[in-house]
């Protein structure tokens, strides 16, 4: 009979519940097949195929499984009624891997009777039904959507590793700065809730990067300094260009570059090209390096006023 657990954990991908095994085979080979190891119990009423663990003896953390073995374990355990959020829903959307160690999360509706367990985060949500448009189906598991995501992650992730994820899914177009507003409004209690309307309320200004987010708050501002439009598209010569900020009236165009692109000749000869080309229309790109902006903030700034007064008539 264990032949049969065996095909039963094979079509399932390494999880089975006490339930559907016992549709297949009697109780006391269901307790063989514990004793033996062939099945571990994860989670409650929850087992996994004991050939994919390394640890010989019970209890199994959850955290020992495999990542899609243990994600397969707590979605059997949630049995429909809830759907992977924060962490977890950011890496299935692929804005940011989940850890090793870093527990799965789990949205649930307030009333379900599921609790946290060992390396499983459940949320308890008011009015959270495991349907759409509050649950999508991403890479085939529940999830709840990368505003949401977002916003729940936010206070877990460390000071360092949050902002990231939203740009990226923001310069993705996989959302917008208004939704991230709306799916904040949401949470007025969240914590660090001021540092996340802030990044909001620089990316709708049109702040894509980290390093444009400085030069919003500590460079390019104060007397003097026009208001500078971010991401504008132009295109010259059937090439369409984005440019950093641009002055509009000066027709001045201000390129933030990264870290990533000092001493990169290849990227150099890119600028160049496109720096002549802008030429060709009358803009001016003036660029500034990762170093210079973080080290020397006020000169760049009195560097870009006289730059732009030059410029005008």
């Amino acid at each position: 009979m264990d032949a049969v657990l065996r095909d039963l954990l094979d079509a399932s991908g390494g999880v089975v519940t006490r339930a559907q095994a016992l549709e297949v085979v009697p109780p006391w080979t269901l307790r063989s097949g514990y004793r033996n190891g062939l099945l571990r119990r994860v989670l409650p009423a929850v087992y996994v195929d004991g050939r994919l663990l390394t640890s010989p003896l019970p209890p199994i953390p959850l955290a020992a499984v495999p990542p899609e073995v243990a994600r397969r374990a707590v979605l059997a355990y949630a049995d429909g009624r809830a759907a992977f959020s924060s962490l977890t829903a950011l890496d299935v959307h692929g804005l940011r891997q989940q850890l090793p160690g870093e527990p799965l999360h789990l949205d649930v509706p307030v009333d379900a009777a599921l609790r946290s367990r060992p390396h499983l985060v459940v949320h308890h949500r008011t009015a959270f039904t495991p349907l759409p448009p509050q649950v999508l189906v991403r890479c085939g598991v529940p999830v709840t959507p990368i505003e949401d995501a977002l916003v729940a992650a936010w206070p877990v992730l460390s000071v360092d590793d949050r902002v990231g994820p939203v740009i990226q899914a923001v310069n993705d177009r996989r959302t917008t700065p208004q939704r991230l507003g709306s799916a904040l409004a949401l949470v007025p209690k969240l914590p660090g809730r001021g540092e996340l309307s802030g990044l909001v309320g620089r990316l709708a200004a049109g702040c894509r990067s980290p390093l444009e987010i400085w030069g919003h708050d500590r460079v390019f501002i104060g007397p003097g300094m026009p208001a500078l439009r971010r991401q504008v598209r132009v295109r010259v010569r059937q090439r369409t260009m984005y440019l950093d900020l641009f002055a509009e009236r000066e027709r001045v165009d201000i390129e933030l570059d990264g870290a990533a692109s000092h001493g990169d000749r290849r990227q150099r000869e890119v600028d160049l090209r496109r720096d002549a080309l802008l030429a060709t229309v009358g803009i001016l790109v003036v660029r500034f390096a990762h170093r210079r902006l973080l080290r020397e903030p006020d000169e760049v700034r009195r560097e870009t006023l006289a730059i732009l007064a030059s410029r005008r008539p």
